[in-house]
C-alpha cells in the first residue's frame, strides 16, 4: 500500500468521523447559516492538508510516489483557487445585520487567503527554485559532480532489465502477438461476411425484375381463371335449364301415352 492510499484513507476516515468532533461541531454551529464562514473554514483546513501533503512528498524516498503526491498537491491548489474565487463572490454579498467594517474585513480575509493559496509550493515552483539554487551553487562550487552521468552518457547499469522484467516483457509480447493474430482472423471473417453480403445484394437486385414478372403473370393467370370460372358457371346454368326442359317434355309425353292407353 502506497503513501497516497494511506493518506486518502486517513482523510476519508477523518471526514467520516467529523460529526463526532465536539470542537468542530461547535465551530459549525457558531458559523450558523453563514456560507462565507463555512467556506472560509473549509478552505483553511484544505490549505493545511495540502501543505502537509507537500511536506510528506518532499520526505518521500520513492520517486513515483513523490511525483504522484506532488501532482495531487497541484490539483488541490487548482481546486483551492476555484474555491477562493467562490469565496470572493460570497464576500461581496450583503448579509442581514452585517456592518461595512465586517464587509471590509471579509475582503481582507479573502486577500490573505488568496496569498496563502498562491504560496502553496508545487512541482513547477519547486523545480524553478531548485533550478535557480542549483545554478547558484554551480556558480560558486565547481566541485559538484553528477554520478548518474559519465562523459555525458548515462550509466547503462541503471537501465539493465532484470529477469523478472524481461520475463514480463516476453509474456507481454507473446500475448500481444496472439491478440494480433486473433484480430487478423476476425478481420478476415468480417471481410468474408462483407463479400457474402455484397454477393447476396447483387443477386437480390438481379432477382427483383424476375419477381416482378412472376407477379404480373400470376395476376394475369388469376384474372383469366376468374373469367373462366364465370364462363363455366354460365355454361352449366344453361345446360341445366335445357336439360330440365327436355325432361319435362318427356314426362308430358309419357303421361299422355298412359292416359290414351287407359282411355282405350
Amino acid at each position: 500500500m502506497s503513501v497516497i492510499d494511506i493518506l486518502t484513507r486517513v482523510d476519508s476516515i477523518c471526514k467520516k468521523y467529523d460529526k463526532y468532533d465536539v470542537d468542530k461541531q461547535k465551530d459549525l454551529n457558531a458559523a450558523g447559516s453563514d456560507a462565507f464562514a463555512h467556506l472560509y473554514s473549509s478552505i483553511e483546513s484544505d490549505i493545511d492538508t495540502t501543505l502537509e501533503k507537500w511536506e510528506v512528498a518532499l520526505n518521500e524516498k520513492n520517486r513515483a510516489a513523490a511525483v504522484a503526491m506532488k501532482a495531487e498537491v497541484r490539483r488541490s491548489k487548482a481546486k483551492l483557487v476555484e474555491e477562493v474565487a467562490k469565496l470572493q463572490k460570497l464576500s461581496l454579498k450583503k448579509v442581514k445585520g452585517q456592518s461595512k467594517e465586517e464587509l471590509l474585513a471579509r475582503n481582507d480575509l479573502v486577500i490573505a487567503l488568496t496569498e496563502r493559496v498562491q504560496a502553496i509550493p508545487d512541482a513547477s515552483t519547486a523545480s524553478n527554485q531548485g533550478g535557480s539554487s542549483a545554478g547558484a551553487g554551480l556558480g560558486t562550487r565547481s566541485e559538484i559532480t553528477f554520478d548518474s552521468t559519465s562523459g555525458g552518457a548515462f550509466d547503462s547499469d541503471l537501465y539493465e532489465q532484470s529477469e523478472e522484467s524481461s520475463q514480463f516483457r516476453n509474456e507481454y509480447d507473446t500475448r500481444k502477438i496472439k491478440q494480433d493474430e486473433g484480430l487478423d482472423i476476425i478481420s478476415q471473417g468480417l471481410n468474408t461476411l462483407k463479400n457474402m453480403a455484397n454477393d447476396m445484394n447483387e443477386e437480390l437486385d438481379r432477382q427483383v425484375p424476375l419477381i416482378d414478372e412472376i407477379d404480373e403473370k400470376v395476376d394475369r393467370a388469376t384474372s383469366h381463371l376468374k373469367n373462366t370460372n364465370v364462363r363455366l358457371k354460365d355454361t352449366l346454368t344453361q345446360l341445366r335449364s335445357s336439360r330440365n326442359f327436355c325432361i319435362d317434355i318427356i314426362l308430358v309425353c309419357v303421361i299422355l301415352g298412359i292416359a290414351s292407353y287407359l282411355y282405350k
